[in-house]
């Protein structure tokens, strides 16, 4: 069985356990053991397993080189609990798994989790501004309008755009969106986006959307200084001044502002275990309980890594501002304290990247329910957010761009159709079922050539316009719409009605009677 790459989509951690757990029986070598003067047949040692186990993980493309040894031996120990492997007595449950020389074996069948079942949340449609809502102290009567009623005149000049088809309009003026409309606006397009980057058919099964808060996401989109960073509105929210200095000390190493230069060995480590001490007492990671399959989807896209950049960028605008907060602080001070060459080991036997992975992937992503797989996929999102924290923790520049044309799109003139609900600038989603050729073809002809035929009429009858200005409009239509035209006159006959021919006298030509050419005669007066 060769590994392949899940992409982006629901139940990804389960649909890895379970990848995992095939690939792994089906390439661990299995031979005669012997323990206590007594054989053992298909089994393998602890330490085999983990070289096994390492190497598979390390050149699957969903996890990666950076697996390290003892991330592998927690996964067999949770192997260990959950009956994928046993003891060679039948022992299991238990997560006492050591990278050692005890004797393991495969139970006869290693069970594979099942897909949860969500509960369901309904698919939720967002609705955008509508101009017809009632709004308190505001109703569609105070709105100034100006009707334009759709003539023969009118259609001809614009005959280009299918005026037949809208009859009438109505100008509805520039109406001022609320703070609400706006938030609702961002969210929309938002989850849009990210649905799209992601190529999923929906977000249902990531994210539950009742759950995205709109107000948030304007918030990380505006309120923010110069560094991107976001401003709270709630400062009680902040984190604690000694926190702040504490990273402000280890991100700037050894040049500190907050802090004077301790004088003994060893200050960098205390600091460090405080940082990581107040971040691992947190109830809830910073990307959130409820947008957990959510990032874990976006690990299937780090193949493709411009969209991954994008994808994590739209993600992290839908956390709590406090949240994106101190993840940009953590991140930032991580990515530092890694490359800074300067600071001294804040570990005798890991080595600092590894070091900041291992300290604060749970603090950043975990899920809700113990989850087998955690610790893996954390640890590969955090060491991507490492090496892209400046281009995933800023806005994203395209979709604040697209977001906000569309607000002062929104802002300028509408038109109004007659009958219509909506507005022809932005029409709401709408559900729709499946019908047979046969009505298909009837409704389009009905619902296009009903309109066509009045306005052909209005044409026909009008008397204002001249009749070289009517012969010239109907040739025009029957160019168009030769098959309408064809209905209203059939014959030529039935067109010439239209044009009734004007008996007029012509008056009798006279010929002047004129006398007949004579020649030039002298007269004396000419005389030499």
């Amino acid at each position: 069985m060769e590994p392949r790459l899940l992409g982006p989509g629901p139940y990804r951690a389960t649909r890895l356990w379970n990848e995992i757990i095939e690939l792994f029986r089906a390439g661990m070598p299995l031979r005669k053991h012997r323990c206590r003067f007594k054989s053992y047949d298909r089994c393998f040692k602890a330490s085999e397993a983990v070289d096994c186990l390492h190497e598979l993980l390390g050149s699957n493309q969903n996890f990666g080189p950076e697996v390290t040894r003892n991330q592998t031996v927690k996964l067999l120990k949770k192997f260990l609990k959950n009956h994928v492997i046993e003891d060679i007595k039948g022992r299991w449950g238990k997560e006492d798994f050591q990278d050692d020389g005890h004797l393991y074996r495969f139970p006869p069948s290693s069970p594979l989790k099942p897909y949860p079942k969500k509960p369901s949340c309904g698919k939720e449609v967002i609705k955008f501004p509508d101009w017809d809502e009632a709004k308190a102290a505001t109703s569609q009567e105070h709105i100034p309008v100006k009707s334009v009623a759709m003539n023969s005149e009118m259609w001809y000049k614009r005959h280009s755009i299918a005026i037949g088809e809208v009859p009438a309009c109505k100008l509805v003026f520039c109406r001022e969106l609320t703070q609400t409309n706006i938030q609702e606006i961002w969210k929309s397009m938002t989850l849009s986006r990210l649905q799209k980057v992601l190529g999923l058919d929906s977000l249902d099964e990531v994210l539950d959307t009742k759950l995205v808060n709109s107000k948030h996401i304007v918030q990380n989109a505006y309120n923010v200084n110069k560094q991107g960073i976001v401003i709270l509105e709630d400062k009680s929210k902040d984190l604690p001044h000694w926190i702040l200095s504490a990273m402000k000390c280890l991100a700037n190493w050894p040049s500190c502002s907050d802090l004077k230069q301790p004088t003994y060995s060893g200050f960098e480590r205390d600091v460090f275990k405080t940082i990581v001490d107040y971040f691992g007492q947190m109830k809830e990671p910073l990307l959130t309980f409820n947008f957990f399959d959510v990032f874990v989807s976006v690990l299937g896209l780090l193949q493709k890594h411009s969209k991954a950049i994008e994808a994590l960028q739209i993600s992290c605008l839908l956390l709590p501002p406090e949240n994106r907060k101190r993840l940009q602080l953590l991140v930032r001070m991580m990515a530092r304290i890694s490359f800074n060459k300067d600071l001294p080991p804040l570990s005798e036997s890991v080595r600092t990247r590894m070091l900041m992975v291992q300290a604060f992937s749970r603090c950043i992503l975990c899920s809700k329910g113990e989850m087998d797989l955690d610790e893996l996929l954390a640890a590969q999102l955090v060491s991507f957010l490492m090496d892209n924290y400046e281009e995933i923790l800023s806005v994203p520049s395209a979709l604040k761009s697209s977001i906000e044309e569309h607000v002062v799109h929104l802002q300028r003139v509408q038109i109004k159709y007659a009958e219509a609900d909506t507005d022809a600038t932005f029409p709401p989603p709408s559900l729709c079922h499946q019908i047979i050729t046969e009505e298909f073809e009837c409704q389009r002809a009905i619902g296009s050539q009903e309109p066509l035929a009045a306005l052909l009429e209005e044409i026909a009858v009008n008397k204002e316009i001249s009749v070289k200005e009517k012969k010239k409009q109907l040739k025009q239509f029957q160019k168009t719409y030769p098959e309408v035209y064809r209905v209203r006159f059939p014959t030529p006959e039935t067109e010439a009605v239209l044009f009734p021919e004007k008996n007029k006298q012509k008056p009798p030509i006279l010929w002047a009677l004129k006398k007949p050419f004579q020649p030039f005669h002298r007269t004396r007066s000419f005389r030499m």
